[in-house]
């Protein structure tokens, strides 16, 4: 009797451990920052459960992965501490494209959208993403030139480093999505070379000055010479008009001129012989004498035009 009462007891004390066992394992709580998901029998489920309380199968039948939801910083080229940060000279240090050596840091923000692919998929999909991340960078800066990458073309290497890495990322199914890339600092690797690029992007900038100010220059005398062109074209175009006109006046007085000559040739001729002596000589005075009969006459054309005047 005693036996079998231990051996209920045994069995008693079994039944009430599973529950607990049970209800230990088979409750669980997922955060709003969390994302989750169920693994049957090694098996996951790709269903992301969503926040709140839930329920599942008790362990070892189905176990619970919990990811966080937060964006992650990847950095390649330094580390971070508290006192400031590491140089890794080694992974920083690069060939540009016109055979120059430079040290670039480069950030990568991302962040966890496929839990199961980010488990299950890589065995170290953070290895994956940091060498994907050296790849990327590398060959950007390998088709760039050291100007570029020193100056104004960073944006632009800095899009092409996030495309390159998405499609790697995306390629390698890490289960992981790209926020951002921040090139952080690009310099050369002492500080000699270092001051001697940047007299030459002086230099550059000086020049780049001086051609403004020359355009500046031409473009404002090239204003006055057009404006002054353009006033000698008018001046000439209403010379040409008043030319034309004075003609066109010329022709209808020789005209007229001609019609009257042609009613009365001999009148015609003697009026404009008088014209043309009274322009040459406008102060002389004029008198038209008769001498065929005996008696001279004249006639007093000064008295006759003063009189009419």
């Amino acid at each position: 009797m005693e036996s079998k009462k231990l051996l209920a007891s045994f069995f008693g004390v079994v039944i009430i451990a599973l529950v607990i066992l049970t209800a230990a394992t088979s409750w669980f709580t997922v955060d709003q920052s969390e994302q989750a998901i169920v693994v049957t029998l090694g098996n996951p489920d790709p269903t992301i459960i969503p926040a709140g309380l839930h329920f599942k199968m008790p362990y070892p039948i189905q176990q619970v992965q919990k990811l966080s939801r937060e964006t992650f910083s990847l950095t390649f080229g330094y580390e971070e501490t508290r006192d400031g940060y590491i140089v890794h000279e080694k992974d920083a240090k690069m060939v540009t494209g016109d055979e120059n050596i430079i040290l670039a840091d480069l950030e990568v923000q991302w962040r966890i959208t496929d839990p199961v692919a980010f488990l299950y998929n890589t065995e170290d999909p953070l290895s994956i993403l940091y060498n994907a991340t050296s790849a990327s960078l590398r060959g950007t800066i390998g088709s760039s030139s050291v100007d570029e990458a020193l100056t104004d073309g960073r944006s632009e290497i800095m899009n092409y480093v996030r495309d390159l890495l998405t499609h790697k990322v995306d390629l390698y199914n890490l289960g992981i999505t790209i926020v951002n890339v921040n090139l952080q600092d690009v310099d050369l690797p002492n500080e000699e070379v270092s001051r001697a690029f940047r007299k030459v992007t002086d230099a550059r900038e000086e020049r780049n000055t001086k051609v403004n100010q020359a355009n500046r220059y031409r473009n404002e005398n090239l204003n006055v010479a057009i404006g002054e062109a353009e006033a000698i074209i008018s001046r000439a175009e209403g010379q040409r008009i008043a030319r034309i006109e004075g003609a066109r006046g010329d022709v209808a007085k020789f005209n007229a001129i001609y019609e009257e000559y042609a009613n009365n040739q001999a009148i015609t001729r003697q009026r404009l012989i008088l014209e043309v002596m009274d322009d040459i000589l406008p102060n002389a005075k004029i008198y038209i004498m008769n001498e065929g009969s005996d008696t001279v006459k004249y006639l007093p054309l000064e008295a006759i035009r003063g009189g009419s005047q």
